[in-house]
């Protein structure tokens, strides 16, 4: 059982997460520019735009829905957990860059794969702060539980790994997997709800 004190770390831990991921957040929202002509063929042209903003928009709801979680069934952090979510944070806010370069160049290949470097490194990140609190919290805690073998993450893993395997050649393909993956993390996870309930 966690200790006040673990708990009020887990809190300040939590707001702190929330603050990051609002702020990047609002800087996707400041690269959304109106076009200059009043028409609607020239907003249909900033399509790159909308739809890097669309997809990494779900990317960012999906981590910040699944570290709410994460703190739900976390019964005790320490200095590790919290360096390891600082680690998680600083890709995050990496993926507003990565999205403006993406869509202004209108999905070429290197900004591609830059995108899908810095969602990898995300998802390690959020493997890693994963790894530390059971590291913490023991192996029969209710965060183990919950992950059990992480086949979700097993399997976006592989598919950030193909989609830049194929990025120089086929972009349009990588973003496909990309979307893929946020598709497979948008279907309603249910692991830490049945691993709270018990």
């Amino acid at each position: 059982m966690a200790t006040n004190a673990h708990q009020m770390d887990s809190s300040r831990l939590e707001a702190f997460t929330d603050g990051v991921m609002a702020v990047a957040l609002t800087i996707m929202v400041l690269e959304l520019k109106p076009p200059h002509a009043p028409a609607w063929r020239a907003l249909a042209a900033q399509w790159p735009v909308a739809l890097s903003y669309i997809l990494s928009f779900i990317y960012i709801g999906i981590y910040w829905n699944n570290h709410h979680h994460l703190m739900r069934v976390t019964e005790g952090i320490r200095g590790r957990i919290l360096w390891a979510n600082l680690y998680w944070l600083f890709w995050m806010t990496l993926i507003p860059f990565a999205t403006a370069w993406m869509s202004e160049t209108e999905f070429a290949t290197v900004p591609v794969a830059l995108y899908g470097f810095v969602l990898l490194m995300a998802a390690c990140g959020f493997f890693l702060l994963q790894h530390e609190i059971v590291r913490f919290n023991g192996r029969d805690s209710l965060l183990a539980k919950a992950v059990g073998r992480d086949t979700k993450g097993k399997i976006s893993a592989v598919l950030y790994l193909a989609a830049l395997a194929v990025v120089s050649w086929q972009p349009y393909l990588s973003c496909a997997l990309y979307a893929v993956v946020a598709a497979i993390w948008f279907i309603p996870d249910r692991r830490f709800e049945r691993a709270v309930m018990r």
